[in-house]
């Protein structure tokens, strides 16, 4: 297990990419995702018998609640909001009610949910990252597949940098996110673009491939294959590229926040994010 400070580092940095100034990109504008490829150095099929945990030789349950982002939520650990269904998914989900009468940032919490990562037990430094999965919908639904650098226990947040590959805020269900954050270019400052699903299709609807081809000074974000911006230091206006160094990956559903909201009457739960895999390979770059 991390240590104490970096699992609160990791919850005062988490989800950071609130208000992110990004433009849509559609699928008809979108080129082709580049080669990738070799060596797979993290795999990870949910393979299991229904109700069992996830496999803490590579994940590990983070718990609490996240004031910096005014989130709703508390983050359970064991099955209670993350666990496998049998048929070689992980589902994670929010729901409205607290059990255990967890104490939030705003009083008695209103919602559970879940939030793991690989900090201690995985690591990356290049390749392509990606998760197939099936995101949740609804007004203040908050899902991501993102990571940070390992040193974040000792640098903090922005300096450890963030690479978020996919966000969605439930009133965009046909738009999804990849963003990075660094000294200089952190919170509503990130760095990014959206990508939006033709004909009004929901995210929801069905399983997509999220991904970032990540190089030495070049990241590339791609959902489905189709590639949709790519960034490197010309990007920054002169502040520090801190994306060469190890980070680790994290999986959470977030309930409300300064970005996506907070749930209201539309909002139905549960909520489920469900994923099918996730997988690190080396990359061509």
């Amino acid at each position: 297990m991390a240590s104490s400070r970096l699992l609160r580092s990791c919850l005062l940095a988490t989800l950071s990419a609130t208000l992110v100034a990004a433009a849509a990109v559609t699928p008809a504008q979108a080129e082709q995702k580049p080669e990738s490829a070799q060596a797979v150095t993290f795999s990870d099929t949910f393979d299991g018998p229904a109700g069992s945990g996830v496999d803490s030789g590579k994940w590990q349950l983070e718990t609490g609640d996240n004031v910096n982002n005014h989130e709703r939520q508390y983050y359970t650990p064991g099955t209670d909001n993350a666990k496998l269904d049998g048929q070689g998914n992980l589902v994670i989900e929010a729901r409205r009610e607290n059990p255990g009468n967890y104490q939030c940032w705003y009083g008695t919490c209103e919602y559970t949910s879940a939030r793991l990562n690989t900090s201690g037990k995985f690591t990356a430094t290049y390749g392509h990252v990606e998760a197939r999965m099936k995101i949740p919908r609804g007004q203040g639904i908050w899902p991501a597949f993102w990571m940070l650098g390992q040193d974040i226990g000792d640098v903090g947040w922005p300096n450890s940098g963030e690479i978020d590959i996919m966000e969605n805020v439930g009133f965009e269900p046909s738009t999804v996110h990849g963003t990075i954050h660094g000294p200089g270019y952190s919170g509503e400052g990130g760095i990014g673009a959206g990508y939006t699903l033709p004909n009004g299709e929901a995210f929801a609807d069905a399983f997509h491939t999220f991904a970032v081809d990540w190089a030495p000074d070049k990241i590339t974000w791609s959902v489905d294959g189709s590639v949709f911006q790519t960034r490197t230091p010309a990007d920054l206006n002169g502040n520090a590229w801190v994306f060469d160094k190890p980070f680790f990956l994290i999986l959470n559903l977030a309930v409300g926040g300064y970005w996506p909201g907070d749930p209201d009457g539309s909002t139905t739960f549960p909520q489920q994010l469900v994923v099918d895999e996730v997988k690190v390979t080396t990359s061509d770059g």
